[in-house]
């Protein structure tokens, strides 16, 4: 059984406000780069780029971030860019669903090892069911869920959800 959390309309009320939370953050900024967790982070981090680019002069730089979920241990996480792209620069690490933690902490490690000037990061569900010490800055809605449940995300053109089942 489905049960709708957010709306198409609600979501994209959530990517604006995270959007111009981002802006306002990154007011001084003259980059911004908004780095999307491949799957629905980076569909994710799309939209908040899209609207980010009608807020500000400032130039936002999409990065996707790729790594093994099922097991981050045994892959390394890679870029699409080269970290001199990012190297002390303003980075917004973005996916759609906080569960555990385990992807953004990985994520969040990976640009650690680099001179960054600020990392935040973005999530449109916040669950709490964390393993690791991980927060998202800005996220979009906080569910307390059991851990049989799933939150589902599916950005489609017109049509974008979150439900639980």
């Amino acid at each position: 059984m489905q049960n709708k959390i957010l709306s198409h309309q609600k979501i994209q009320h959530k990517i604006r406000r995270i959007a111009y939370q981002i802006y306002e953050a990154n007011v001084s900024e003259k980059e911004i780069v908004i780095a999307g967790i491949e799957g629905g982070g980076l569909k994710f981090a799309k939209k908040i780029q899209h609207v980010l680019r009608n807020i500000t002069n400032a130039k936002i730089t999409l990065c996707k971030v790729s790594m093994n979920k099922s097991n981050p241990l045994d892959s390394e996480v890679q870029t699409s860019i080269p970290e001199a792209e990012y190297k002390n620069k303003s980075i917004v690490l973005v996916d759609d669903v906080l569960n555990s933690g385990t992807t953004l902490i990985y994520g969040v490690h990976h640009f650690l090892r680099t001179p960054v000037k600020q990392l935040k990061t973005a999530v449109l569900v916040n669950r709490n069911h964390k393993k690791y010490p991980v927060k998202a800055d800005y996220k979009g809605i906080s569910l307390s869920t059991s851990l049989h449940m799933h939150v589902h995300v599916k950005f489609q053109a017109k049509n974008d959800m979150v439900y639980l089942d």
